[in-house]
């Protein structure tokens, strides 16, 4: 049995599978990379997936690894293509950033150096703290010259890492000494994906590269707060007041997206809309579909279409 459904030839979600596990949700998270969207481009059929599922009385919470934006930006985002979602279904990495450094009372005089984009940024000045690096320091260089002495803030009391195109070597080292050379200084990860849907034509390395980079440089395992952490999770269930076996987290990644369901005590449904899967890479106990849309397909019925089983393009 796969999350209280039978398990169907494969793990393939069969209809009645699929209607099972509608009846048995409340609520159902979405990943957005690779499940709503690739890059700027909305994947076929989630549109109608979306409307069938809310006129059904489910709630969508949409969580996402990708720190780039805020949930503010994320919101734009779903509007410009067409979707009507609220800053509040809308859970993101940076912003649980935010929220641990605020549930953990970060001390007010100490300061967030960021290694990522305005999507952190945005998110921590929202919950009250200051902040400096970003974009900004990724146009700044080092010269390793004889005797050159790298100066920093000694007011830092946190490095958040998370994805960013504009990682450099002065940004590696200004987090590598604040997290070493500050006393108490937390060293805080969005989320460790190797890769991620960051333009709908090709995957591209994830804020795990990032991670992985100073981790290495401390010689120290960061906290973090995006999936598969439970934090996010927590956090979650404080904003709505929903249960975890009534809930199922559809993603396209096992080791995120699905292993964050299974954690925090999910239903899961793997979509393959957004990574390329051999078929003996999905535990058997995983309910799985092509893409959202096969799942709830654009004639309000519930089903999966089956002519997939056993073909992996």
């Amino acid at each position: 049995m796969a999350n209280g459904l039978p398990d169907p030839p494969r793990g393939l979600l069969t209809a009645d599978a699929a209607r099972s596990l509608v009846d048995s949700v409340d609520a159902f998270l979405f990943d957005c990379d690779g499940v709503i969207w690739k890059g700027d481009k909305l994947i076929e059929g989630v549109p109608e997936a979306m409307e069938l599922l809310r006129k059904l009385g489910k709630k969508l919470v949409f969580v996402t690894n990708n720190s780039r934006k805020s949930r503010r930006q994320y919101s734009k985002k779903f509007k410009s293509l067409g979707l009507e979602v609220t800053e509040e279904e809308i859970f993101t990495s940076s912003f649980a950033a935010a929220m641990f450094l605020k549930l953990n009372h970060f001390p007010p005089e100490k300061k967030v150096y960021v290694v990522g984009e305005d999507g952190i940024l945005e998110e921590l000045k929202l919950a009250g703290f200051e902040c400096l690096g970003g974009p900004e320091d990724g146009n700044k260089n080092i010269k390793l010259e004889a005797d050159f002495y790298f100066e920093h803030d000694i007011s830092v009391g946190a490095v958040v890492v998370g994805l960013d195109q504009y990682f450099n070597y002065y940004k590696m080292q200004y987090a590598r000494i604040c997290i070493s050379e500050n006393p108490g200084c937390l060293f805080i990860a969005t989320n460790r994906d190797p890769t991620g849907h960051m333009t709908s034509a090709q995957e591209w390395p994830g804020a795990g590269t990032m991670v992985a980079a100073v981790s290495c440089s401390v010689q120290k395992e960061p906290i973090v707060v995006g999936k598969p952490s439970s934090f996010l999770m927590d956090f979650l269930l404080k904003s709505f007041n929903l249960e975890t076996s009534r809930m199922c987290m559809v993603g396209d990644r096992l080791d995120t997206d699905i292993l964050f369901g299974q954690n925090t005590g999910c239903k899961t449904l793997l979509v393959l809309s957004g990574r390329k899967l051999l078929l003996f890479d999905i535990c058997p106990t995983i309910a799985f579909t092509r893409s959202v849309s096969h799942a709830w397909d654009c004639n309000c019925r519930l089903y999966c279409l089956t002519r997939i089983a056993g073909r992996f393009e």
